[in-house]
């Protein structure tokens, strides 16, 4: 597998945190609005070297998480917007064209400065 999105996370909105005690996690590119800010994990943009598939992984805070389905538009979303919405439950169907799923506990905490990477 080959990594072909790479960022760090840079800033942590106010209530960014409560979603993963949903099993989701929200990131957004810097620059975002404020009012969208606040419910997002925040990152430094980066190129997007290929497309987010079932079958590859999204390593955050140095754990693997398999990719169990992708959404129409995810990909896209993370190239243009740095927008992604992970949800935490291994389903087999995206919820949102925007969103993907993977198997793994959902992060307790995710650290200023974690790594986000997603490998194809």
């Amino acid at each position: 597998m080959k990594a072909i999105f790479q960022t760090t996370i840079s800033k942590i909105g106010e209530f960014a945190q409560d979603a993963l005690q949903e099993d989701m996690l929200i990131t957004f590119r810097e620059g975002a609005p404020q009012d969208i800010v606040d419910y997002c994990f925040i990152h430094q943009h980066s190129t997007t070297l290929g497309e987010l598939t079932v079958g590859g992984e999204l390593e955050l805070a140095d754990i693997r998480y398999p990719i169990t389905a992708v959404g129409e538009v995810a990909t896209q979303n993370l190239r243009e917007l740095g927008h992604l919405t992970v949800r935490f439950n291994g389903d087999r169907q995206a919820e949102f064209p925007g969103s993907i799923h993977v198997t793994g506990p959902t992060p307790g905490d995710i650290p200023l400065g974690s790594t986000l990477k997603f490998f194809a």
